[in-house]
């Protein structure tokens, strides 16, 4: 479970798959369709997600044979929550289930402080786990 939507996992199944191939080196650069097959994903979703993530400076995009995508920064650099942030709102995604307006302009709901309790720790694990945890790893 992750509250987050299915735009931003599929944002970090690619980011994920990069830093599996990622070499200081010489990168190794995969497409979207590469990077769909390796994560079952659809291959319009994959290039949706590099294309926002290309503008916020996270990968890097090359044409042309032999071209693809490939983190623009180490791993050890890129936090979840930089790749979750260009597709959720974070503060949005963990609401009082009273719907909006209900916290903060009366009594609180009866979930309130646990709801922001959660919110904070998955905010920490996001901003506290890199690409990094990714290296080394081969999916199945």
């Amino acid at each position: 479970m992750t509250p987050y939507g299915k735009v931003a996992q599929a944002a970090i199944a690619s980011m994920s798959c990069l830093a599996e191939q990622y070499s200081s080196k010489a990168p190794l650069r995969l497409n979207s369709r590469e990077i769909g097959e390796k994560r079952n994903l659809s291959q319009a979703i994959v290039a949706k997600v590099l294309t926002t993530l290309s503008q916020v400076g996270l990968v890097t995009g090359a044409p042309g044979p032999g071209g693809g995508y490939a983190l623009a920064r180490k791993p050890k650099e890129i936090t979840l929550l930089d790749i979750v942030s260009p597709f959720n709102r974070l503060e949005q995604t963990l609401m009082c289930p009273f719907g909006e307006g209900w916290c903060g302009t009366g009594p609180q709901c009866p979930l309130h402080t646990e709801l922001e309790d959660l919110r904070m720790q998955f905010s920490d694990f996001l901003s506290q786990t890199t690409l990094e945890c990714f290296q080394d790893h081969n999916s199945p």
